[in-house]
């Protein structure tokens, strides 16, 4: 559909409950918003006008004549790409953020923007045909590490080698012909949650991002709060030992060099070659190389090696988790990226340290749970991010 221009707050409130609640009569609309029917009426008609609003059929009976039902316009559709260290997700949503269809597929951020930007966006072209969208209404765009906002740019060298500053928005922008927003991943897992997952009745929630880049994601107040210079949440390199193995960025003792799928499968190579775990080795032994689903499946499997690095890296994460609780006070901590089959380990050494060891007035009515979303997450999170800057009044 043609570029959205909202044209007042009004508007922009209406579309943005439309979005996040889906159909609504006349009535419902304006007591959630507190609007005058004239006004209502006003707004609502212009909104239908512009082919941004729909009817979507009759509303249930309140007595008296049956109002009809509105809705976002069946038309939209916004997608939302995922660039990982070794994989490429994309997604299209309609404007409610209801993912339609969706594609994955191994990629490597080392190979350069170029080649990486050039295949997600033959993806998203592809999924856009498939759904039968004549065009975009908008675009999200989650990477791995700090991100400037300002400018869409990565500030990750080490996350990103040779993305440093590359024009990441303004070049998908230029492929898609639409508006292009980017943002770090946690960031955007952080905002599907909101959208969609466990976080959608929390004020205030703590995403924290597992797996090869470790992060975490805040919302506060209903919003996600990025900090002065967008780097609000970036954890990875918390020092949690000057004489600890030597992280990506060149510190020694971060976070995720302690913490993040590299040191686990570190920590596994050592013990396959010490012969401290006979599944690790066998694994090792079979596929010339471990990866961290083999530390998840020997874990789960039961074998008492795997189960203790597991466990050594969980508690690792509840002594961090215990500080941004206490300074951030949470309504909930939502855990996700974990490989399958170590989240429920993880979770339940995890939560023993952190219910230990935190104030608990901070956290006795707090849950830390996995998130329900998985992945998908992150694909949601995009596409609001770029509904949020297509949905704001001009």
């Amino acid at each position: 559909m043609a570029l959205v221009r909202l044209e007042n707050a009004h508007q922009a409130r209406l579309v943005r409950l439309l979005r996040d609640d889906g159909p609504r009569s006349r009535v419902e609309l304006g007591d959630a918003l507190g609007l005058s029917r004239s006004t209502l009426t006003s707004e609502l008609d212009r909104l239908v006008a512009h082919g941004l609003v729909e009817v979507a059929g009759p509303a249930a009976s309140r007595g008296g004549r049956r109002s009809s039902l509105l809705r976002l316009s069946g038309g939209m559709r916004f997608a939302g790409v995922v660039v990982a260290p070794d994989r490429i997700r994309v997604a299209v949503t309609d404007g409610e953020l209801n993912v339609l269809a969706e594609a994955t597929e191994p990629s490597d951020v080392g190979d350069g923007p170029e080649p990486v930007i050039g295949r997600v966006v033959d993806l998203v072209e592809k999924l856009r045909a498939e759904v039968g969208a004549a065009e975009l209404t908008g675009v999200g765009v989650a990477l791995p590490g700090p991100v400037d906002t300002e400018s869409g740019t990565s500030a990750a060298p080490a996350a990103l080698p040779g993305w440093q500053r590359y024009p990441v928005r303004d070049a998908f922008a230029a492929e898609l012909r639409c508006p292009v927003l980017v943002d770090n991943d946690a960031n955007l897992l952080a905002l599907g949650e909101q959208h969609a997952g466990i976080g959608r009745t929390f004020d205030d929630f703590l995403y924290l991002k597992l797996g090869t880049a470790v992060g975490s994601g805040l919302v506060l107040g209903g919003a996600l709060y990025r900090g002065a210079t967008s780097s609000a949440g970036d954890i990875a390199h918390l020092p949690l030992g000057e004489d600890g193995p030597v992280c990506a960025c060149g510190e020694t003792g971060c976070f995720e060099a302690y913490c993040g799928d590299a040191a686990l499968v570190r920590s596994a190579l050592d013990a396959a070659r010490s012969g401290r775990s006979a599944a690790l080795a066998d694994r090792l032994a079979a596929a010339g190389s471990l990866t961290v689903r083999d530390v998840a499946a020997a874990a789960t499997a039961g074998d008492p090696e795997a189960q203790t690095l597991v466990r050594d890296a969980a508690r690792r994460i509840g002594r961090v988790l215990v500080g941004l609780v206490s300074f951030f006070n949470p309504g909930i901590v939502v855990i996700g990226g974990a490989a399958d089959g170590l989240g429920h380990i993880l979770l339940a050494e995890i939560r023993a340290v952190v219910y230990r060891r935190s104030a608990p007035l901070a956290t006795g009515t707090m849950p830390v749970v996995l998130s329900d979303l998985g992945e998908r997450a992150g694909l949601v999170g995009a596409a609001r991010l770029a509904s949020e800057h297509v949905f704001a009044a001009a």
